[in-house]
């Protein structure tokens, strides 16, 4: 390791506090004490064994019990389901989120106007203290001003989340009806509370209209309300104008220049009401939401469990000890661990938090500057919604809408996903040249030998989850369901194992396994089933063996909950659940005034059960409320018709221009997705975009991709740069540098949705023989064996443009770094960058020379497999001579000292 460690205190680590104090900022989230933890702790939970519930036992909540058979609590619709799903997501929103904390434009022109009356009138006059008494209850109303406090407010919208979630369970006969008749027809409000009879006339205009209608419009205004709160007042803004669009866009004339094409048919407010409301199709409970329910929580959650089993710091750990005494190591290690740990959460700004507090002042401490270590987290965080198996939650968005299997997806996913961590390990590498920058100290490390054989189990529930997605093409959500129980069994284990007990927990396992073994071969049914006399009678033992093993998971939980009873105080030398665990543990036991408790075995397998399934809730609460919200754009879109007009603006806009229209599409991600989760960009611009690349002939899946690259490219993008911007807080670094410097190691997440678009072979996409004849997403089909084969087809389409992405990701580096093996000067860059661009993406270029010449009324080409060939060999050519000359510079100690110039 180097002594080049700034004097700017490089290598404190970062609290836990600090962690909390950088994400409060930004998530602007209550600080809860008391009774409202142990709220939203029940509530969280609550949510997160519905969703279990539904992912092990489908739309019919039942349970099985020994001698009375399936007990089923309540047979649901989806769009009761979705309802419900919302609805928790809504609650918690209320409760985790402050309406106002007093420092908006209303509060302060209130604060002022009581200042101004003061001024005028003296602060004892009556209409002083009037106001100032009116002042004071709405702000007990309403304000939160130390995010600590669930408000009087709070509470009323808590209560209209759960009236709306009740009508869908108890009124749904009638939601059938008015799916025909229309949601006027439904009760009104006296009808549904008959107490309200005799007041009938006092409810004005109310009395005459329909409960659902009502229920209908404060549903979809909580839900800006939440969004506002969980999201950003910007997101509430645009999707609060598609609303009055779908009401008010009949008045937008035909015959406008340019505009016309948004003119729509008039759309009265119930029918309006109706589609986004009541519908699963399109509205607040279409298909984002229905993905949320089916895919994404359910993704979440066995992202949380494994976090709070102590696997993020294990993987943080084996990243270091795999890559740390490397040159540059710290920041190689935060590439790997922060590509792990992004990947399952989903979320930028949490990862780069939470695995940054660890890696960041590692980076400092080794000679990198705080900007580009807290760059390197962020571009590496935010990368891992684009790196297969999970993707965060977008990749199962994809999925619905592409209506393609999810084993396609992460196989399309994989090359890209990879070539951009590649190209961020070159460029880190190439700056810890530069600076010469060492690895860490051997003895700072796990060593790695020890480190798997203490927690090899972490990596099983992945394997199983890649297992039952590729191998036996389960569904997403029953592949997630499974992977849960093996983390919960194989935690169970865990926590159950030392040298002491191994010899008791392989006991216990053995009787259940047999015990359940002979209930099966001699009854059908394990063997609470067999006593209660529920048994479908004698099987094979081949049957019986197989149903023993269908029931692992449980026997093995049963097995390391048995063991602990016997052994309380035992304490696991494998497991190290996350701080989390521990200090949940600590608190609570405190708070029943048992402290020793904290230390039983078996409270804090209880605990972990509790936290990860709280954590999962609380994690997934912005996720709903962005997909909910999200979802009225593609349901406005669908029920006002405006989807092919939509297409032939664009269309017009671009052109004929597929490179236009790239760029447009690029710029549009970013914007839109500055400051928002990428689920919501995503699901956004793909109901207003990839309806118009798709028309240019873009491959349908590599359209979806493209957005979604350039709405994780909008988290790490100045002037907003979210994820960059918590990455500043832990470096202690300046925030629209760290951007900066975020931004320009992921510039080959920018590149390579350009490469793939023009070139589908680098994503694994092959045109199909009779396309003219299929429809658009048909006209493309992902890759076989037998097409990998077809040497004429695979070398030129395949090979080679992977080849040419992953050596343009190195002359970019150099581009952006300035140094290879010596300092690169402006000229070089230029070329670096040229030949970057002929290896990555020829057809880019070609097609933008074609659109040029077009316009100046010159015949332009097409792009032919032979050009894509030649022009990549040409980018070869000279990445090579760049590189072989700057090679033959760094071998001279003085030149090699020199410092690059500046981009």
């Amino acid at each position: 390791m180097t002594d080049t460690t700034r004097p700017d205190d490089g290598g404190e680590a970062v609290s836990d506090e600090e962690v909390d104090e950088v994400l409060q900022e930004i998530e602007r989230k209550r600080s809860l004490t008391g009774w409202a933890v142990v709220l939203v702790a029940l509530i969280g939970i609550s949510f997160s064994v519905f969703q279990m519930w539904l992912a092990a036992k489908g739309f019919v909540l039942s349970i099985s019990l020994p001698g009375a058979g399936d007990v089923v609590f309540a047979s649901l619709q989806l769009l009761q389901i979705n309802a419900v799903h919302v609805s928790f997501g809504l609650i918690l929103t209320f409760l985790l989120y402050p309406g106002s904390t007093g420092d908006g434009p209303l509060s302060r022109r209130c604060i002022a106007l009581g200042s101004l009356v003061d001024e005028k009138l003296g602060p004892e006059h009556p209409v002083s203290r009037a106001v100032h008494a009116v002042g004071d209850a709405l702000a007990w109303v309403f304000l939160d001003r130390d995010m600590d406090r669930v408000t009087p407010s709070d509470f009323v919208f808590i209560a209209l989340s759960v009236l709306s979630a009740a009508y869908f369970i108890t009124d749904f006969d009638e939601i059938q009806r008015m799916r025909a008749l229309g949601v006027q027809r439904g009760r009104p409000i006296q009808e549904v509370f008959t107490f309200l009879e005799p007041i009938a006339g006092l409810l004005g205009p109310l009395a005459d209209t329909s409960y659902a209608f009502v229920l209908g419009v404060l549903g979809v205004l909580l839900v800006l309300e939440a969004t506002r709160r969980a999201i950003s007042l910007w997101l509430m803004v645009i999707v609060a104008a598609f609303v009055v669009y779908a009401r008010f866009g009949v008045l937008i004339p035909q015959d406008a220049a340019y505009v016309g094409v948004l003119s729509i048919p008039e759309l009265s407010w119930p029918s309006i009401i109706q589609n986004l409301w009541y519908n699963t199709e399109n509205g607040v409970f279409g298909i984002p939401v229905t993905v949320s329910v089916q895919f994404i929580y359910i993704f979440i959650l066995f992202g949380a469990f494994l976090e709070m089993s102590g696997a993020g710091q294990w993987f943080i750990d084996l990243a270091y000890g795999a890559t740390g005494t490397r040159k540059g190591g710290p920041a190689k290690a935060s590439i790997l661990a922060s590509g792990f740990m992004g990947t399952i959460s989903g979320s930028s700004i949490a990862n780069t938090v939470t695995t940054g507090a660890f890696t960041i002042p590692l980076m400092k401490r080794s000679g990198y500057s705080p900007e580009f270590s807290g760059g390197v987290e962020a571009s590496a965080s935010s990368g891992g919604q684009i790196l297969p198996p999970v993707m965060g939650a977008a990749a199962f968005l994809i999925v619905q809408y592409t209506a393609t299997p999810f084993a396609d997806v992460i196989v399309v996913a994989t090359i890209p996903a990879i070539v951009f961590f590649f190209g961020v390990w070159v460029m880190v590498h190439f700056e810890a040249v530069k600076e010469n920058i060492g690895g860490l100290d051997p003895s700072e490390l796990v060593d790695l030998r020890s480190h798997f054989r203490s927690g090899w189990f972490y990596l099983v529930p992945l394997g199983l989850l890649l297992y039952y997605l590729i191998i036996e093409r389960l569904s997403v959500a029953r592949s997630a369901w499974f992977t849960l129980i093996a983390i919960g069994a194989l935690t169970t284990l865990v926590a159950a194992y030392s040298d002491e007990t191994r010899g008791r927990l392989g006991a216990v396992f053995g009787v259940l396994f047999g015990a359940s073994l002979l209930s099966q071969f001699l009854f059908g049914a394990g063997v609470l089933a067999a006593l209660a006399g529920d048994g479908t009678g004698a099987q094979s033992i081949v049957d019986a063996f197989s149903a023993t093993i269908g029931d692992l998971g449980t026997l093995l939980i049963l097995s390391g909950v048995l063991t602990l009873i016997t052994k309380p105080r035992l304490d696991s030398p494998l497991l190290s659940f996350d701080n989390a665990v521990d200090d949940a543990a600590e608190t609570t036991a405190d708070a029943v005034g048992r402290p020793d408790l904290a230390s039983n075995g078996l409270y804090r397998l209880g605990v972990f059960l509790g936290k990860s399934m709280e954590s999962g809730a609380r994690t997934a609460v912005p996720v709903v409320i962005a997909v909910a919200a999200a979802g009225i754009i593609p349901g406005v879109i669908s029920v006002s018709g405006l989807g092919p007009n939509l297409v032939s603006l664009i269309t017009a806009v671009a052109g004929g221009s597929l490179v236009l229209l790239l760029v447009v599409t690029a710029f549009s991600s970013i914007i839109l997705g500055m400051g928002m989760p990428t689920t919501v960009t995503y699901i956004i611009l793909v109901s207003l975009l990839a309806p118009a690349l798709t028309a240019f002939g873009v491959p349908l899946l590599a359209a979806h991709l493209f957005i979604l690259y350039f709405g994780v490219i909008a988290d790490i993008t100045p002037p907003v740069a979210v994820a960059a911007y918590a990455a500043s807080g832990v470096a202690k670094s300046d925030a629209f540098e760290t951007g900066i410097e975020a931004f320009s190691l992921s510039l080959n997440k920018a590149i390579v949705p350009f490469a793939f678009i023009v070139t589908p072979g680098i994503i694994l996409l092959r045109r199909n023989p009779d396309a003219a004849t299929l429809d658009v997403g048909d006209k493309y089909r992902v890759v076989g064996t037998a097409d990998l084969l077809d040497i004429g087809y695979a070398i030129p389409e395949i090979l080679i443009p992977v080849i040419g992405v992953f050596l343009g990701v190195v002359a970019l580096a150099a581009t952006v770094i300035g140094f290879a093996y010596a300092p690169v000067s402006r000229g070089e860059r230029a070329a670096f960058a040229f030949s970057s661009l002929l290896l990555m993406a020829p057809g880019l270029a070609v097609s933008g020379t074609y659109d040029i010449l077009g316009l100046v009324g010159l015949a332009g080409g097409e792009m032919t497999v032979l050009l894509d060939i030649a022009l990549r060999g040409v980018g070869f050519a000279l990445f090579l001579f760049l590189m072989a000359k700057n090679r033959q510079r760094g071998g001279d100690p003085a030149v090699r000292s020199g410092t690059a110039e500046p981009a």
